[in-house]
């Protein structure tokens, strides 16, 4: 089996005080709630006190042999409601709803938005009996949430209370529909059709959306339509999936999203660093800002402070190319499960850094999570929590659920089925105010360089990306653990933004570690390299 590369960065992590930033801390707290079920990458709702869980897999990390990998004993074919406040669960099975609803209901990675008494379902991967395999759906569901609920509850009929149209654009999966004022953008993912397989055996075809899609609903209750439809492409900034998407209100006081990492690069198999802001006049791709926690989809929560304009956004757990161990920042491009709870803060002027929690996840936890929102705090329209507003010195912000529970780091080279399953427990989580606790700010994360090095280990073949705000000097240094220098390479030609580079295999005759340094003015960065 391959090694696992820990990498470490000079400049480490550093303790800050942050009691002009964000003085408080997380805390979590495991309900467990008797005949509920673990679901992992569902749709959700909240409605008078209780959460409506459609659609995800009952099973943990997908496995990678194609007669086994989203196999229909795992998809989640029945509606599930939770009543935290009173611990009872409700379930009632899809199959009695028309074939092309029943079906898109019990998809994995569905697209959703909640306005008000209705929640919107989009796309979303799993089987067709159609087409005898397993597709994108290229649908827009509506849901009339009391309705539903009510149905559920009373074991009645389920099939008045949805609706269904068909639009091939909408054929997407990992991605997310967000709301900016009374526009939809369903932001970055795939068409994804056919069996999975990692082995690239031609089961499947797989396209990118590369881009968003911007449009309007109009729904008056009987009939569903879309209008405005515009189309946003960026084959290289937007080529993502699987990832975070979180309302935002900008330093400008507007609506606003963010796009944070994905998978996978264009040129290489390991996650995004940067992120990209979405407001209703384009798009920005984040300056001098890179993000090393929770690179995939995670339960995260957007919290805004008024007073000082700033946005902070929560990450909990998951998947991630690097993690903190013992005050240092590891790489690992196996990217594996991590327990690290984050907060990304965009400050004032608009700028963004990284924060590790004191808290961590209590596992190697939550990916494909969601976060399900305590309908008793004050939020803005597009759902982001007013800080500011919240009274008491502990508050309970909602709960965490679901998502995959992994027994190890990295478990996907050797999966089974039994290294991981879908969480069952349902996590409060409660923000403890004017806490003494510190938090600790990445330094890499406002560091320019945005310094990756792929692959690593690697037989010698290596390759640096590296980002440039202004053209300057480069000078990448390599060292044996002696001290002695292996090679050197000035380079004068580098570009504004992305850089790549190769160091040549002629360099590296002894397998070991190197130390990589790259040096940009005043900026340097120190990363370890294995050849194998």
């Amino acid at each position: 089996m391959k090694k696992v590369l820990l990498l470490w960065i000079s400049l480490g992590l550093m303790q800050v005080s942050l009691a002009q930033d964000f003085n408080h801390t997380i805390k979590l707290e495991a309900q467990n709630i008797p005949n509920l079920g673990g679901v992992q990458a569902f749709a959700h709702a909240e409605y008078q006190g209780k959460y409506l869980i459609i659609g995800g897999r009952l099973d943990g990390l997908h496995r990678r042999q194609p007669n086994a990998t989203f196999d229909l004993a795992g998809h989640n074919n029945q509606l599930i409601l939770i009543d935290p406040q009173t611990n009872q669960v409700w379930t009632k099975a899809v199959s009695s709803l028309p074939t092309s609803i029943a079906e898109q209901l019990s998809t994995t990675n569905m697209q959703y938005n909640q306005v008000g008494e209705m929640l919107y379902l989009v796309g979303g991967y799993g089987y067709s009996t159609d087409s005898v395999d397993h597709i994108t759906f290229p649908y827009l569901t509506a849901v009339n949430l009391p309705g539903v609920i009510s149905a559920i509850i009373n074991n009645t009929s389920l099939t008045p209370y949805f609706r269904q149209i068909h639009d091939e654009q909408l054929a997407i999966t990992g991605a997310h529909l967000k709301k900016i004022y009374d526009t939809y953008y369903l932001v970055g993912g795939q068409r994804f059709d056919g069996r999975y397989n990692p082995m690239m055996h031609g089961t499947f075809v797989q396209t990118y959306a590369n881009g968003y899609l911007k449009f309007q609903i109009v729904d008056n209750g009987t009939s569903i339509s879309i209008v405005n439809k515009l189309k946003i492409v960026d084959a290289e900034q937007l080529h993502r999936r699987d990832y975070n998407v979180i309302s935002q209100i900008t330093k400008d006081r507007k609506e606003g999203v963010i796009a944070f990492s994905g998978v996978f690069q264009v040129q290489a198999d390991i996650p995004y660093l940067n992120s990209v802001s979405i407001d209703s006049s384009g798009y920005t791709v984040n300056p001098n800002f890179s993000q090393y926690y929770n690179h995939y989809h995670c339960a995260t929560i957007p919290l805004y402070d008024s007073l000082n304009n700033k946005m902070h956004n929560l990450f909990f757990g998951g998947i991630a190319q690097y993690y903190d161990s013992a005050g240092i920042l590891v790489q690992d491009n196996n990217v594996p499960f991590v327990k690290t709870i984050a907060r990304v803060t965009r400050d004032e002027f608009g700028g963004l850094s990284e924060y590790k929690m004191s808290t961590e996840m209590p596992g190697y936890l939550g990916a494909g999570a969601e976060f399900l929102i305590n309908q008793n705090i004050p939020t803005y329209t597009n759902g982001i929590i007013k800080l500011n507003s919240l009274t008491g010195d502990s508050v309970l912000l909602g709960y965490v659920y679901g998502g995959i529970n992994s027994t190890a780091k990295n478990v996907f080279w050797i999966n089974d089925g039994t290294q991981s399953t879908a969480s069952s427990v349902l996590y409060k989580v409660l923000l403890v105010k004017n806490n003494a606790t510190t938090n600790i700010l990445n330094v890499q994360s406002i560091n320019k360089l945005q310094l990756q090095i792929y692959p690593n280990p690697s037989e010698g073949k290596v390759h640096l990306i590296f980002n440039l705000i202004q053209k300057e000097n480069v000078i990448i240094s390599v060292y044996d653990l002696t001290g002695k220098l292996i090679c050197e390479r000035i380079i004068t030609d580098a570009e504004i933004g992305e850089n790549r580079y190769r160091i040549e295999e002629k360099n590296f005759e002894v397998a070991g570690e190197y130390m990589v340094y790259v040096t940009v003015g005043k900026n340097k960065v120190l990363q370890k390299l294995i050849i194998e």
